[in-house]
């Protein structure tokens, strides 16, 4: 992986070179994960886009980040400039899962020049909204990232919806992160409140839902929808919070298809 202000990125670059657009889509996990969640959209995407994929601060290989003071939703799409600078794009396109789809928001209005589109997966406007995550600043503290973490999974995905491999993988990862990040993560999450900005973000916006998210009720996400003047909805059945890593393949079809018609449009 490479790195630019602590933020650790890697570049995937296998594009068919008779293709004539220069589109770059940059991915942006959310808390309790890392770059890694994207790898199994990767091989659809792969022949028409640069991949560019990054740990947040204070997760990851970014994780000495988390030193870093004034923590904000508008210093986390700073964050996602300062990478496409540093791959060379001055447009791309944007995906963020939870935070991360929050995140996207917030570049959209703080940075409306710079994303083409913007994708959001399981993510809220409005941090009030969100359920189920009282107990994480007590259970960071106090048992650790490894407890934390198994409770989460049961509210990240259903029975049977990952293999054995996939499921140890993420636990192990998900626990691997310093508590002080989560709990600053959470802090600035559930203080956002973007719904009286939305109306003026004109940049395309995919909205990918699950239907049994834990986090955000389907009618937060609705209310999401009927803010933004240029949207789509795509609810996915029988997936809960882990949207983007169990359904992988189905969620980047969706992008390719949306992204095939932003760019001809």
């Amino acid at each position: 992986m490479k790195s630019v202000d602590g933020l650790h990125y890697r570049v995937v670059d296998i594009r068919n070179p008779w293709l004539e657009r220069d589109e770059t889509i940059i991915f942006h996990h959310g808390a309790g994960s890392i770059s890694g969640v994207w790898s199994e959209w990767i091989p659809v995407l792969a022949d028409r886009y640069r991949i560019v994929a990054f740990d947040m601060r204070g997760m990851g290989e970014s994780a000495a980040a988390a030193k870093e003071d004034h923590w904000s939703f508008e210093s986390y799409a700073d964050d996602v400039i300062s990478v496409a600078d540093a791959v060379g794009t001055e447009n791309f396109h944007f995906v963020g899962e939870s935070f991360g789809g929050t995140v996207g928001l917030v570049l959209g209005l703080r940075h409306p020049d710079r994303a083409s589109t913007i994708t959001v997966s399981n993510a809220s406007h409005i941090g009030s909204a969100i359920q189920n995550v009282e107990n994480w600043e007590s259970e960071l503290s106090n048992q650790g990232a490894d407890f934390w973490s198994r409770g989460m999974m049961p509210k990240r995905f259903f029975d049977g919806a990952l293999s054995k491999e996939k499921w140890d993988w993420y636990h192990k990862q998900q626990s691997s992160h310093p508590p002080e990040s989560l709990i600053k993560a959470r802090k600035i999450l559930v203080a956002a409140d973007l719904k009286e900005r939305l109306r003026t973000l004109a940049t395309p916006v995919l909205i990918l839902h699950p239907d049994g998210s834990p986090f955000v009720p389907i009618q937060v996400t609705a209310d999401l929808v009927s803010r933004l003047p240029n949207v789509e909805l795509h609810v996915v059945g029988h997936a809960k919070h882990g949207l983007p890593f169990s359904h992988s393949a189905q969620c980047a079809a969706v992008l390719q298809d949306f992204l095939s018609r932003a760019s001809h449009a």
